[in-house]
């Protein structure tokens, strides 16, 4: 690893540790994340996208393993997870029942919540070096395009904003979102 991006991944773990909004690449775009466990950073993240709370979240993950304290996976047949399982990693949100304990910030009016494995190397390393999943969502202001650029976050969002420096994936739209116990398709990718 370059000392460019050993750096970003210093300043992105250290602002994720303090509660704070952060970008990182993504398969399509850059996401803004934060720790989904943090109201406060969460609320700040809200704020900065203009998003209601009762949208609910997608958190973003390095393995399903991480997933498990947010999910309740009991609710799905072997066959629906081997159906889950058979996307990940990769650029697939699946919407999957919440536990009853995942905070309201995260599902938003909701009784499930929307996770994805991710096969981005630099958002797995971030998820391990953090050691749990972050909250995901597109990195733009109300109305601006998604971010595919780190220069073109910190336009959006300021110079001294924390971005992990690297590149997005191939992909040309936003991860596809699917129902984990239908299959169907909520938005498409």
């Amino acid at each position: 690893m370059n000392k460019s991006l050993e750096n970003s991944f210093t300043l992105v773990l250290d602002a994720l540790r303090e509660q704070q909004v952060v970008a990182y690449p993504t398969e399509a775009v850059f996401g803004l994340g934060c720790d989904p466990d943090s109201e406060q950073a969460v609320d700040a993240l809200l704020a900065l996208k203009k998003r209601p709370k009762d949208k609910g979240l997608i958190l973003i993950a390095d393995n399903y393993q991480q997933l498990l304290p947010y999910i309740d996976d009991t609710a799905l047949t072997e066959q629906q997870l081997a159906h889950i399982w058979s996307f990940w990693p990769g650029p697939v949100t699946w919407v999957m029942p919440a536990k009853t304990s995942t905070p309201e910030w995260l599902t938003g009016r909701f009784t499930s919540l929307a996770v994805r494995v991710t096969d981005h190397p630099l958002v797995k390393e971030l998820c391990q070096k953090f050691g749990k999943p972050l909250v995901s969502t597109s990195a733009n202001l109300n109305g601006e395009p998604p971010c595919r650029l780190p220069d073109e976050v910190r336009f959006q969002f300021g110079d001294n904003f924390p971005v992990l420096d690297g590149d997005v994936g191939g992909r040309e739209n936003p991860s596809e979102i699917r129902d984990a116990l239908t299959g169907n398709l909520i938005r498409q990718g």
